[in-house]
């Protein structure tokens, strides 16, 4: 039993348990490795106004907010994007407590270097280089790891979360835990405790081509919403506009690489072979147009051109390039391609979840003691398109926010009504060789079902041939779920299922193109759909 148990360990699962080891022991499970998260992969930076005189003296809050909104295409939450907003400077001086190092002006030590990303009016992402995500994210991990009240345990794989509600009671839903499996033993504990924090990213892995690490397969997302929680907005989905192409990589790592929009923040610019800058067609900001006008620009040229990619040139950065994303211009190189002697095969890749499971400022969602924060939640803040490096931000800020609830409705030590008996797990046999060879072809169906049919632009029809290819595939799921020993890929395939399903069907609600939604059916914008698309289970 602990008093609290978080689920992930990315910026907004580690927030928390930093804050809350105040207060409590804090369990941290993570599927795969600390660092396998969506944080560390994060190239950006976060966004963050920060208090005059560190700031652009050019920026402000109410800046930060237009951009927001405007990203958001009229589906933000206002009072969401403020709240979150104002907390940036605390954020940053939480996290460089915590051991961040964020890159400082060269003539200006005392102040942070700040970069632009599309979407933003201002200079306000705070960076560490390129790999801003791994500099957080390492940072948190060390800290957490000497905190005696913290204990980190990798390679453990939520399996579903334990409800009053799933054993019977039907007075008071609320959690008690969750089923959790040892990946190295395959033992499935019970974890128990009443404040369960769900901070698993998002869903990247849905598709065939993402930016995402491999433990992107929406977990955090398919638990809640069989435990009962509701889900809004799953059918905006971001696209990022620049992921490294090149058919002649090996590897996921190669196939997913992702090209920061920072790179266009400094400068470089979207080409195509002619070396024309065709997003300025699209939109008078070009390269630094938001993600989802961008990601349709590209998608546009590429099949009005018949070309398999795009490209980004970097020359207008010159030397500094290499100097200031060392990490992308590496990892290039390591791949085979030289960005300073020609232009960086490019190409859109699914990115980062604008929806997720229904929340309240403070995390809270309608199952009692649940809360969710970061990727896999839904506070409002992005609407129906992110703008570039808030995801950090809301992560951290809601970590911070949902503790504070926590500790005025359930502390530890307040009394917890009696809960009923948890039964063990009941494992099936091992599956068979057939077997596996069948669940890594279900894999590969849905992810391709996602690209060929529910990708930038979509169509009813698509949607629906979709719809009934999931069908199938939850049903051949169910049977690999009960019939056969758990593994991590049945476990996910499971949940990718569900959560393919809920962006399926919550695409074919809005009968309107917005933000990262766009349907040809459905070209324009209509005010009627001013509103989340919200499902709920019951």
């Amino acid at each position: 039993m602990s008093d609290f148990l978080v689920i992930g360990s990315g910026i907004a699962g580690l927030s928390f348990a930093l804050k809350a080891a105040k207060h409590g022991t804090v369990t941290v499970i993570s599927k795969g490795k600390l660092l396998d998260s969506n944080t560390a992969w994060a190239q950006g930076g976060i966004s963050a106004v920060l208090p005059p005189g560190l700031r652009d003296p050019n920026d402000s809050c109410e800046k930060h907010i237009a951009d927001t909104l405007d990203a958001g295409a009229g589906l933000c939450h206002e009072q969401a994007v403020r709240t979150i907003v104002s907390e940036g400077a605390e954020t940053i001086e939480e996290l460089v407590a915590w051991g961040t190092d964020f890159d400082r002006d060269e003539d200006h030590p005392a102040l942070f270097s700040l970069g632009k990303e599309g979407g933003h009016s201002e200079r306000r992402i705070l960076h560490a280089k390129d790999p801003t995500g791994r500099e957080i994210a390492s940072s948190l991990v060390q800290t957490a790891r000497a905190h005696p009240a913290i204990t980190l345990q990798e390679g453990h794989y939520a399996i579903d979360l334990i409800t009053t509600g799933k054993l019977g009671v039907i007075t008071d839903d609320r959690v008690l835990g969750a089923y959790v499996l040892e990946i190295a033993t395959g033992t499935v504990k019970v974890m128990e405790s009443p404040r369960v924090i769900l901070a698993t990213g998002g869903c990247g892995k849905t598709y065939l081509y993402t930016t995402n690490p491999d433990s992107a397969t929406g977990d955090g997302l398919a638990m809640a919403w069989r435990a009962g929680a509701s889900v809004a907005n799953m059918e905006f989905i971001q696209f990022h506009p620049t992921c490294f192409y090149n058919p002649a990589a090996t590897g996921p790592e190669a196939r997913s690489f992702l090209v920061s929009e920072a790179v266009r923040g400094e400068g470089a610019v979207l080409v195509n072979a002619a070396g024309h800058q065709f997003a300025k067609e699209h939109d008078p900001r070009g390269s630094l147009a938001p993600r989802d006008i961008v990601a349709r620009a590209i998608d546009t040229e590429i099949k009005r051109t018949g070309a398999p990619c795009v490209f980004l040139d970097v020359s207008p950065l010159g030397d500094t390039f290499a100097a200031r994303f060392p990490f992308i211009h590496e990892t290039l190189r390591s791949f085979g391609h030289n960005a300073l002697e020609k232009p960086i095969p490019v190409v859109p890749a699914a990115h980062y979840q604008c929806g997720g499971v229904v929340t309240d400022l403070h995390g809270k969602t309608s199952v009692r003691g649940l809360y969710a924060i970061g990727e896999v939640a839904c506070t409002g803040l992005h609407g129906a398109n992110r703008l570039a490096s808030n995801s950090l931000l809301e992560g951290n800020v809601l970590a911070r926010r949902a503790l504070t609830e926590i500790m005025r409705l359930y502390p530890p030590g307040k009394d917890i009504p009696p809960a009923p008996e948890i039964p063990p797990w009941e494992s099936g046999d091992a599956a068979p060789p057939d077997e596996l060879v069948n669940i890594y072809h279900a894999w590969d169906e849905l992810r391709r079902t996602m690209q060929d049919y529910v990708s930038i632009v979509r169509t009813d029809n698509r949607l629906r041939r979709a719809a009934y290819r999931l069908r199938n595939l939850r049903r051949e799921v169910k049977e690999f779920y009960w019939g056969h020993t758990l593994t991590p890929d049945i476990l996910e395939l499971r949940n990718l299922v569900a959560t393919a399903s809920l962006i399926v069907d919550s695409a074919l609600l809005r009968k309107e193109s917005r933000g990262s939604h766009h349907t040809l059916d459905y070209p324009q914008t209509e005010a009627r759909f001013d509103q989340d698309t919200v499902l709920r289970k019951f």
